[in-house]
């Protein structure tokens, strides 16, 4: 750069440089020649440009703040101001003056970033709020726990807004995540009490069932056992650690007896089934005595055959009514036989029924007689009626014909 149009040199040592205002005073040099004086105050401008280039890009590609550029801006500032060395001054405070006004956008661009940031984050907040009172009256106790845990970490991460508005969210947040621990609490302690309760009467199930597991009076035990385990579903449930323990000892006590039961029955079982067979063999020895030829022999072994059933004991349940009906059956063939061999050797009643022939007879013989007169006098509806009320006597007549042939007739 040419010295020329920026300093010079007087006689006397002083050393000028020119600016818009005219010359201003950079100092003295006695050192040496005016061309060594202007050359080191000329190597200072260059130092001066080379510190205003690496604040500009200072503030182009970092993050130095508005407060540390205006300072250093300043500080370079004040050294053109002093004018201690030889250049274009002037272009310097244009270059000071640009970089200001940069400086200055990015501090208005940083505060409506830094305005937006905080909007936003008082948004976030105030939803994280709103789902935290919520989540406060929420009964899915896990579930909303570790959602609010969650939402708890979201709002450490945000940044903080202005005091008095962070403070009334996070006294909201709080409240809200209390409110729902105290719900929680009182929830899970109204549980415990419950369990508790189920656990006292479990015990007692239990003391009970074990008490039973020795019985040998299956019906009205295995009757009671049901209710116990009624009782012991309506109990609900113990704590985790008490519940596994009374359903093992419950449960054993039940296996312990129907067990027992169990073998008492198959015994029974095996006994009840060599009793069908024998009575099956009594019941085809019964059904030979049909049909009854010999009335009075077949009575005499029926009783046999009776006497040895009643002897036999019990047969299993599903095959009971089976076998009695065809003992019954029988039963009541000798029976029928028996009113048969009465009605035809009973002196009164075949009275009764010649009796009773004869008067029907009589009537039906009537009944012809008018309705031939009937038809002969040309009155024949006079006639057909007495002809249907003499079908209902014929009918009544071959009955009682029927029933004094039974009698040997």
């Amino acid at each position: 750069m040419s010295s020329e149009p920026w300093g010079r040199v007087d006689e006397a040592g002083t050393v000028y440089v020119r600016t818009a205002d005219g010359e201003q005073v950079v100092g003295s040099w006695q050192a040496g020649s005016p061309e060594e004086a202007l050359a080191y105050f000329e190597r200072k401008y260059e130092g001066l440009v080379v510190e205003i280039g690496l604040l500009e890009r200072r503030v182009r590609t970092t993050d130095l703040s508005a407060k540390d550029a205006t300072t250093a801006l300043d500080h370079i500032r004040q050294q053109v101001d002093e004018h201690h060395v030889v250049g274009d001054l002037d272009a310097l405070r244009k270059r000071l003056d640009k970089l200001a006004e940069d400086v200055e956008k990015r501090r208005e661009q940083r505060k409506a970033a830094k305005a937006h940031q905080t909007e936003e984050a008082r948004r976030s907040k105030e939803a994280l709020v709103a789902e935290a009172e919520e989540l406060a009256a929420s009964e899915q106790w896990r579930a909303a726990g570790e959602r609010l845990r969650a939402l708890v970490d979201t709002w450490k991460g945000l940044p903080r807004l202005d005091r008095k508005t962070d403070d009334e969210l996070w006294h909201r947040f709080s409240h809200a995540r209390s409110a729902f621990s105290k719900r929680r609490k009182a929830h899970f302690a109204a549980l415990d009490a419950q369990r508790e309760d189920a656990r006292q009467t479990k015990e007692k199930l239990v003391a009970e069932a074990e008490a039973l597991s020795g019985s040998t009076d299956w019906g009205p035990t295995a009757a009671r056992y049901r209710e116990l385990m009624s009782d012991w579903k309506a109990a609900g449930r113990a704590q985790r650690e008490s519940e596994d323990d009374l359903w093992n000892r419950f449960r054993g006590a039940q296996d312990i007896f129907f067990q027992a039961r169990g073998e008492v029955f198959a015994e029974r079982d095996a006994e009840q089934q060599g009793n069908l067979t024998r009575k099956e063999e009594l019941v085809v020895e019964a059904e030979k005595l049909l049909p009854v030829s010999d009335l009075k022999a077949a009575r005499a072994a029926f009783r046999s055959v009776n006497e040895r059933w009643e002897a036999i004991g019990h047969v299993p349940r599903d095959s009971r009514s089976r076998i009695e009906g065809r003992l019954h059956a029988v039963e009541r063939a000798l029976q029928e036989a028996e009113e048969v061999e009465w009605r035809r050797t009973n002196p009164e009643a075949r009275a009764r029924a010649e009796g009773l022939t004869g008067q029907l007879q009589d009537a039906v013989d009537k009944l012809r007689r008018q309705i031939d007169a009937a038809r002969a006098s040309g009155n024949n509806a006079k006639a057909d009626k007495l002809a249907k009320e003499l079908e209902g006597r014929q009918a009544l007549l071959d009955q009682a014909l029927k029933g004094l042939e039974e009698f040997g007739g």
